[in-house]
């Protein structure tokens, strides 16, 4: 099993910069993608970005991409999500995902993730 803990959520204006991370125990040599999905209120969980163990490959929303930045540090066991340039409609709780697959077509859907965080949440004032 994987355990995966985040952290860095908090209350920010518009504009501003939030920095999340999380960090993942366990049988973390299982783990070869990570990721961070949101969900806002009355809303589904949806993806916001992904990497690899390598982090050579990343994905990203569009409604992120150019904002977001993720990165991975396999000696911490650590996915941060450094998220610049924050909008009101960026307010959601943020969650961290893991799993073993190495198969990329499926990488925005839910279900295919094994392992997932507790969730922070991110709050931005207009």
């Amino acid at each position: 099993q994987v355990q995966l803990v985040e952290s860095g959520g908090g209350l920010v204006q518009a504009g501003g910069s939030l920095r999340l991370s999380c960090a993942a125990s366990g049988r973390t040599f299982s783990i070869y993608r990570m990721g961070w999905f949101r969900q806002a209120p009355g809303k589904e969980r949806e993806f916001v970005a992904a990497t690899s163990r390598s982090g050579g490959i990343t994905y990203y929303a569009d409604s992120v991409k150019g904002r977001f930045t993720i990165s991975r540090d396999n000696a911490k066991n650590t996915v941060d999500l450094q998220m610049n340039s924050l909008k009101p409609e960026d307010t959601a709780v943020y969650y961290c995902a893991a799993d073993s697959s190495m198969i990329w077509s499926d990488y925005r859907t839910t279900s295919r993730w094994n392992y997932w965080g507790q969730g922070t949440q991110v709050t931005v004032s207009s």
